[in-house]
């Protein structure tokens, strides 16, 4: 167990999660920019036993995209780009094949049309951002984009990834830019896009999350690189740069970025982000009720790359009930979000991708009893 920030209830909570179904599970959140909760248990591999530590990183899958998206918001912040510009301004050689018009908005809402990987993919080839960026340079849209939404598994990560290179003035890697502009001011060590072959060892091993409930007739998530245990278990893939799907880190770092977010855009004196542009990213996108193209599940998604809480039916209950929820559910249940009314950040890692379908109801509902009766101690002892 945690030494730090394990409240009782955390621990029970914990606990029962692995009686649920859990191997490997850890929690952190904030309130109101203090980290309140850090803890874990069970084990990052079943075989051996060995058991989850400070020390573990969870592959977190599409919890990657809410970080990718923090990136863009940052260059918007700064004046180097803007929503509604097509991306072929920033990136000449994408604005071809019918994709001239597609804008920052329209690939940051699942509305850019082009979901597909490329033809051929695997992970060597995955790995290697030159040869996928000009292959996304040279998609046709699958859907005229702007008009459907169709959710970017995989590829959504090089789009916008790619965008933030280009409107970087040093053009550093996207996962330079990721650790000198938000890691690194936020003092976050423990989160990685592509893991150093030296903590390849602590990443924690992935059990199931092989088959996903999907329409895969335009080579959306291909086997090759399917987001579940296979893939993600190889070496080559934990050290790729996949900003849409590849960030392994531990749940105090990525609960700490999501903390920034719920603190209006600033934490322990270092600001990302106005208040302003933090206030906009609930904004619904265009066509918010129309069915998603990719996706069987409803998916309330936002014009600013976050799925939104507060829409009975197609919200996740687990994040809470109202509007002001910005949140990055990852493939097999991996979590993060931000409750901007409440100032309230969490972030759930786990390595058993089998114990949910979409939604972690049933394992996490435990730990966020628990978070939110922490929370709600916090608020009455401030009115007092």
């Amino acid at each position: 167990m945690s030494p730090f920030k394990n409240d009782p209830r955390i621990v029970a909570a914990l606990q029962e999660s692995i009686k649920l179904g859990e191997y490997g599970i850890a929690v952190s959140a904030y309130h109101k920019g203090e980290l309140i909760v850090d803890c874990f248990d069970g084990l990052a591999n079943t075989e051996t036993k060995k058991p989850v530590d400070s020390n573990t990183l969870f592959p977190v899958f599409s919890v990657t995209k809410g970080v990718t998206a923090l990136a863009i918001h940052v260059q918007a912040d700064r004046g180097l780009l803007e929503y509604n510009a097509p991306i072929a301004k920033y990136w000449p050689e994408f604005g071809k094949n019918g994709k001239e018009a597609t804008t920052v908005e329209q690939a940051l809402s699942h509305r850019a049309g082009i979901p597909q990987m490329p033809d051929g993919v695997t992970p060597e080839l995955m790995h290697d951002w030159a040869w996928m960026i000009k292959h996304i340079a040279d998609f046709t849209p699958i859907f005229p984009p702007g008009t459907a939404n169709a959710y970017h598994i995989l590829v959504w990560g090089w789009i916008l990834g790619e965008v933030v290179v280009r409107t970087d003035p040093t053009r550093r890697p996207f996962d330079v830019f990721v650790k000198e502009e938000i890691l690194e001011p936020l003092r976050i060590k423990d989160f990685h896009l592509g893991v150093p072959s030296e903590k390849l060892s602590n990443v924690a091993t992935l059990y199931g999350g092989n088959s996903f409930d999907m329409v895969d007739d335009y080579n959306i998530s291909p086997t090759a690189v399917f987001p579940g245990s296979t893939v993600h278990n190889i070496p080559i893939v934990q050290q790729t740069v996949d900003p849409g799907a590849g960030a392994i880190t531990t749940a105090p770092a990525v609960a700490r970025i999501f903390a920034l977010i719920a603190n209006e855009g600033e934490l322990d004196g270092v600001r990302l982000l106005s208040k302003d542009r933090v206030a906009g990213l609930s904004r619904l996108r265009e066509g918010a009720h129309d069915p998603d193209k990719i996706l069987t599940v409803p998916v309330w998604f936002g014009a600013a790359g976050y799925w939104l809480g507060g829409e009975e039916g197609k919200s996740d209950p687990i994040v809470g009930d109202h509007r002001d929820i910005i949140y990055s559910p990852g493939a097999g249940g991996s979590l993060a979000f931000a409750d901007l009314r409440d100032s309230v950040a969490v972030a759930i890692c786990h390595n058993n991708m089998d114990t949910v379908a979409i939604y972690p109801e049933r394992t996490y509902t435990p730990i966020m009893k628990a978070i939110r009766e922490i929370v709600a101690e916090r608020e009455k002892a401030t009115k007092l």
